[in-house]
């Protein structure tokens, strides 16, 4: 596979998939990636629902989440609505290897603020995980791939010394199903290691490729999958200043 040394290259050629596991491969073509433009710079907006426990209710929510691919880095800004209102803002973002989680209520009063190894993993996952909506990062040197059988293939993502993994899952036209691996959850001031997949529930068209567009993130529980999130990607904008 051609190596990817910095940000100069200006479209995806088809020798560039060469050495990308089969499933890998599949993905690529099937998004119609070959032949566009590098994607430097992501910006996605995204509405959906979210809740903060299994127990907890369901809340309304909007985003918007930017993204550079080299050097990696995500910042996600959401609301969520309380009561018809909305009351809750939250914060989620990755860069220079370290991630920040934080959110506020009425847009002032602190109601959590996170740092630490635990969560720069949870991050690093999170960002390897939503390269699906940007498929030129899967070609990166910060990547490495492992086939894992016809429908799956394993990805690390390595940045400022530290590696995570998870693997991706395809069928066979090439479409993304799922993400499967193991973040660390925060529950009550404390964090356990937890399976943790981002199955994708639906596709469409997305700034000229075909992408996944509604998918869930859930927690893969020893008592039962826990779904926290629905999301719906709205609008995909590449390599823009917006």
């Amino acid at each position: 596979m051609e190596e990817i040394t910095n940000q100069s290259i200006e479209f995806v050629k088809s020798e560039m998939l060469a050495g990308l596991p089969e499933p890998v491969q599949r993905y690529m073509n099937y998004t119609g990636v070959v032949g566009q433009p590098w994607i430097k710079n992501v910006s996605i907006r995204q509405s959906g629902t979210f809740r903060q426990g299994r127990e907890r209710p369901w809340m309304p929510m909007s985003a918007k989440q930017q993204f550079t691919t080299d050097p990696p880095s995500f910042t996600w800004d959401a609301r969520f609505k309380v009561a018809g209102l909305s009351l809750l803002s939250a914060r989620d973002c990755y860069e220079n290897g370290h991630g920040h989680m934080s959110g506020k209520l009425a847009g002032v009063i602190p109601v959590f603020d996170e740092r630490g190894e635990k969560l720069d993993q949870g991050t690093m996952l999170r960002f390897l995980g939503e390269m699906i909506w940007f498929p030129t990062a899967f070609l990166g040197r910060n990547i490495t791939w492992e086939e894992v059988d016809g429908q799956s293939a394993r990805a690390t993502f390595t940045d400022h010394g530290r590696s995570v993994g998870g693997v991706f899952h395809f069928d066979d036209q090439g479409r993304p199903t799922n993400f499967t691996t193991n973040r660390y959850r925060e529950v009550d001031g404390e964090y356990s290691l937890d399976a943790w997949s981002t199955p994708i529930t639906g596709y469409d068209k997305r700034a000229g490729l075909n992408l996944p567009v509604r998918s869930q993130a859930v927690w893969n529980l020893p008592e039962g999958d826990m779904p926290y999130a629905n999301l719906e990607i709205l609008e995909v904008l590449y390599n823009s200043d917006r």
